[in-house]
């Protein structure tokens, strides 16, 4: 069996040179939607455009591509559609319809962008069949000006804008989000801010042409950073909460997930601050997608990247090596639930679990979006290339808000030698069942001094060992007769009662747990797990594990994803 959490074994949607923002509705015929922006070269070449396709058969096969725009007249971009109680499904997205050919750099008036698919005018069309065709006609949705728009450098009289967030519904009011770009430069998007488009009358008036619409929030200003954060605010994801309020998870340069809350439906926000778990820890994110869904049983989902920190904010503003975009692979999901606040309902966030990968490790995994269907659930996602669905299992979606699903294959006490288990070994590219397995190693101790906590090496040195440094750091040494690799985590403070290390066969990663709470690598490193070599196969040389002093309970136990 192979790992369901490969992103090739999804089921292809369409990849013909650049695939973007596969995003799933199903029909009222039971069928599903997809659409897509596509172009047979690369993001932002002139033939962008976006399609729809549909399969009866959830996802397995797709019928042949609809257009709503032909390929080469204007670029039209970014879809996300909306499903009416009445079945009528909307699809809203950025058409360049003024045909603008090029962009002045905001700071520098000699230089232009000649990528012209974020400006121009929102636009809708909708389809009555089921997604099998769609209105003739396309529709502008009026946008009210911000101040960052009347600072563009064509003063507001066309707008700089983008979407990938989907439309949601509250009290029967329609919010459609926007990405507003008040400044063009550096890292394409130099300045930006979140917007919403609500019509309160679009679900019932289906004269396309009377359907009204206002421009949320309140005021001059969309939903920025927190107080001194950056200047990038983008590609809002927004829940409803069981008290009505809204929860935005956007994007930032700063190295965190944004998050606000609003509960005057989108009028106002709280100021806004960077996603933490329940633990504390703050979720680290680079400039990528990070998005919310609310499942139909009330609980949530969290997709992010799991790494960030001041490195990307670093690099933007004093062009850095690294590109804030990249690092896509793999993706983190995380559960939610709802918690009290004086304030109002927000999201409690548990620790994060790998999700999907690519064993290409410079893949752009993004854009994703949620289904369940029947009981299951599926995600779509795409590395702007070929767009996949996968199906994914209802025990790693509740292991999200457990502790696991891991099956204890070995547990010893403190001071015991114990007769080495076996453990799987990676078979690089035979698709065998041991790649589909991660390793815990739970270790309590009860004392946190620097010294070895197991041993598990054999007389030429072979296996792996794990040790708590003189710096502080929890460190696995993973020793094999032709390479060798030694992974740690950050600096620790003093406390630590329990560790745990995963050594997980499908992405080849390694990362740390201390008191419960994940090694995301503080403000000392951008990334707290790491990808190791995938030659890398065997842990069992040695005979025996020796537990150090410090140790009061050892326990292996693996979990598999097939």
């Amino acid at each position: 069996m192979s790992d369901w959490r490969n992103i090739r074994l999804g089921r292809t949607i369409v990849g013909e040179g650049y695939a973007d923002q596969p995003y799933l509705v199903k029909t009222d015929d039971g069928s599903w939607l997809c659409s897509v922006t596509l172009s047979r070269h690369i993001e932002g070449s002139q033939d962008q455009h976006v399609a729809t396709f549909r399969s009866t058969d959830r996802g397995l096969t797709w019928e042949q591509e609809v257009r709503l725009e032909e390929p080469n007249a204007v670029e039209n971009s970014y879809s996300v559609m909306l499903k009416t109680p009445g079945g009528r499904i909307y699809v809203f997205y950025v058409r360049n319809s003024d045909n603008v050919r090029e962009i002045p750099y905001h700071d520098d008036r000699t230089k232009t962008y000649t990528r012209v698919d974020s400006l121009g005018h929102y636009v809708f069309r909708y389809s009555d069949d089921h997604g099998k065709s769609w209105s003739r006609e396309h529709y502008d949705i009026p946008i009210r000006n911000f101040q960052c728009d009347r600072d563009n450098v064509f003063q507001g009289k066309i707008r700089f804008f983008w979407n990938v967030g989907k439309p949601f519904v509250k009290e029967n009011r329609v919010y459609l989000p926007l990405s507003k770009v008040g400044e063009m430069g550096k890292g394409f998007y130099q300045q930006s801010e979140g917007a919403l488009l609500m019509s309160d009358n679009l679900l019932t008036e289906k004269n396309p042409a009377r359907i009204h619409w206002q421009t949320l929030p309140d005021g001059e200003f969309g939903l920025r950073t927190p107080p001194g954060g950056g200047p990038i605010s983008e590609e809002h994801s927004y829940v409803t909460l069981s008290d009505g309020s809204i929860c935005a998870s956007y994007r930032s340069i700063d190295g965190y997930s944004v998050e606000s809350y609003s509960r005057d439906g989108g009028h106002t926000w709280c100021t806004p601050h960077y996603k933490h778990f329940a633990s504390g820890n703050p979720a680290k994110n680079p400039r990528a997608a990070n998005f919310i869904w609310k499942m139909n049983d009330g609980r949530y989902l969290y997709w992010f990247h799991n790494h960030g920190g001041h490195f990307i904010r670093d690099s933007f503003e004093n062009g850095g090596k690294r590109n804030p975009y990249e690092s896509r692979n793999p993706v983190w999901l995380c559960g939610g639930v709802e918690k009290d606040t004086p304030e109002g309902k927000a999201i409690a966030w548990l620790p994060p679990r790998v999700f999907l990968y690519d064993v290409a490790k410079a893949s752009r995994i993004s854009y994703p979006d949620f289904l369940e269907d029947d009981g299951k659930i599926y995600f779509s996602e795409t590395q702007k290339s070929t767009a996949r669905v996968h199906e994914v299992p209802k025990e790693y979606i509740e292991g999200l808000f457990t502790e696991g699903n891991a099956e204890v294959i070995a547990r010893c006490q403190g001071g015991e030698i114990r007769q080495m288990p076996s453990l799987p070994q990676r078979k690089q590219g035979s698709g065998d069942c041991q790649n589909s397995q991660a390793l815990h190693f739970k270790i309590a101790v009860s004392d946190d001094t620097p010294g070895v906590w197991l041993d598990a090496l054999d007389e030429n040195g072979l296996g792996f060992e794990v040790s708590l440094t003189a710096e502080r750091r929890i460190a696995l040494r993973w020793n094999e007769p032709e390479r060798r690799l030694l992974i740690d985590s950050q600096v620790l403070p003093q406390g630590i009662r329990s560790a745990e290390i995963v050594i997980d066969n499908g992405p080849c990663l390694v990362y740390f747990c201390c008191n419960g709470v994940f090694c995301d690598g503080g403000e000392e490193r951008q990334f707290g797990w790491q990808f190791y070599d995938e030659n890398m196969q065997c842990l069992d040389w040695a005979k025996v594990i020796r537990l150090g002093k410090n140790v009061a309970e050892f326990e292996i136990s693996r979990e598999i994803f097939q």
